[in-house]
């Protein structure tokens, strides 16, 4: 498992903004962009350019808070 891959990523449409959001809270405020699958591309090479300069600069990677729902029975 990639270490971007404990954090929670998503790609959402804002009204408001008139494009689509993708976000990583954990790590990054966010990115936006009018492709959907693009973004989301794109979000993940963020994620992965955020945990190289954390690891180059000898910082811990803040611990992976935000979570999916998970479904309720």
């Amino acid at each position: 498992m990639k270490k971007s891959d404990r954090y929670h990523k998503w790609v959402e449409w804002s009204d408001e903004d008139q494009v689509y959001l993708g976000k990583c809270p954990d790590l990054i405020t966010g990115i936006h962009g009018d492709d959907p699958i693009k973004l989301y591309s794109e979000l993940c090479e963020v994620i992965d350019d955020v945990i190289s300069q954390f690891e180059a600069e000898g910082r811990k990677l803040p611990i992976p808070r935000i979570r999916p729902m998970q479904e309720v029975v």
